[in-house]
């Protein structure tokens, strides 16, 4: 199977839009997007993300929604890739790596000391595959969340 990795454009919003759907849904998150193709293309035409889509010679088969973050003890930025997916269909065929391989020369490219991601504990799959490209798991951190009404409250009443 050919395919080739671009970079995405704000164009490509509704296109993000509906693979991160896909990938709720392979997640068993479909309810928790609420994202619009809007805000997609408001966070790429300010470089808040960046995207990289995957053709397939049957059409977009995957992306990878990444952006830069800091590393304080490396002095130094990373890469922080939020959500990669490839399509069911077009699975096994080296897209995954290679998108992570293009992710890898990003950061080698912008002095990077690093590139992150989370994974869901149920993936197997995910996570062998990680192993085998040499990632190691950070099993020694726990990842926080403040959203909603617990991220107003905070921001409203934190100070007192």
């Amino acid at each position: 199977m050919s395919f080739k990795i671009r970079k995405g454009t704000a164009q490509d919003a509704p296109l993000v839009l509906s693979l991160v759907s896909e990938l709720a849904v392979y997640e068993k998150l479909e309810n928790d997007v609420v994202a619009s193709a809007d805000d997609f293309r408001k966070a790429i035409e300010n470089d808040h993300v960046r995207i990289l889509i995957v053709d397939a010679e049957d059409g977009p088969c995957g992306f990878a929604l990444y952006f830069f973050n800091f590393s304080t003890f490396l002095g130094k930025r990373g890469v922080y890739l939020e959500d990669l997916f490839v399509k069911e269909t077009h699975r096994g065929a080296g897209i995954g790596k290679a998108v992570l391989a293009e992710l890898a020369r990003v950061a080698v490219e912008n002095d990077c000391g690093r590139m992150e991601w989370s994974v869901l504990d149920w993936n197997a799959p995910s996570i062998a595959f990680y192993k085998s490209l040499g990632a190691k798991p950070m099993d020694e951190w726990t990842v926080f969340r403040l959203t909603g009404a617990a991220l107003s409250e905070l921001a409203a009443h934190g100070a007192r």
